[in-house]
């Protein structure tokens, strides 16, 4: 398989397969492709794995398109303005991710439920109880809110994220919650109570526009129900 990601602020990235050869999708995410690419709708691992994926906010089924009789192209564009970034995953390079950003991959990257080791940074640390966790062997691709920066966490090394701006970290690091210190930072602030904290080993990428800050940016603006009566 060979990709192209093309686009700024609303990326697509284009596939390029080879004769037999097969990319999934959770989410209906397939925006072109030729005519020979073949669609096939899955349980995708059976019972299990259709309600892991349901809690980690994705549609129960996948799609897997295959290329048939010969060379096939299938594209698959972001639904929010943002970046698609490609992963190479494989054995000890596992990728944990915020729920709902996974977009296509190859059919050997297999998505389970990553379940926070401690439930504080599950309710409290803003990319909620419940991450996805891409491992098995080939290229995924993600979409993240905004631009994308990157670090490289040292063992212990930490990093106070704001709620919902981390989009994506290697398996090997970890995530915890703490509260901001003094009541008059956390109530008058503007930063809420708590902040997430990342801690190394491991790279950590971060977007700069998580939907839901931008939601709730825009709500004010929006006519309630209640002036409609």
């Amino acid at each position: 398989m060979q990709y192209q990601i093309e686009g700024d602020t609303l990326p697509v990235v284009i596939c390029q397969l080879s004769a037999g050869e097969t990319m999934i999708t959770e989410r209906g995410s397939m925006s072109w492709m030729t005519p020979n690419m073949r669609m096939e709708t899955t349980s995708g691992g059976g019972l299990g794995k259709m309600f892991g994926r349901l809690l980690a906010g994705e549609a129960l089924f996948q799609n897997r398109y295959t290329a048939q009789g010969g060379p096939g192209m299938i594209a698959f564009a972001s639904s929010f303005p943002g970046s698609i970034r490609a992963f190479e995953i494989g054995p000890g390079r596992e990728l944990v991710v915020q729920k709902s950003s996974f977009l296509a991959a190859e059919a050997g990257v297999e998505l389970s439920v990553f379940f926070q080791k401690k439930m504080g940074a599950g309710f409290f640390g803003g990319e909620g109880f419940i991450m996805q966790k891409l491992s098995g062997q080939g290229t995924a691709f993600t979409e993240f809110d905004g631009h994308v920066v990157e670090y490289e966490l040292a063992a212990g090394q930490s990093l106070v994220v704001d709620t919902g701006y981390i989009a994506a970290m290697d398996a090997t690091c970890s995530v915890d919650i703490v509260s901001v210190p003094g009541i008059k930072n956390a109530f008058f602030g503007g930063e809420g109570l708590f902040n997430t904290v990342v801690t190394g080993p491991g790279r950590v990428w971060l977007q700069t526009m998580p939907i839901s800050n931008v939601a709730a940016v825009l709500r004010p603006f929006f006519p309630s129900n209640s002036s409609n009566d």
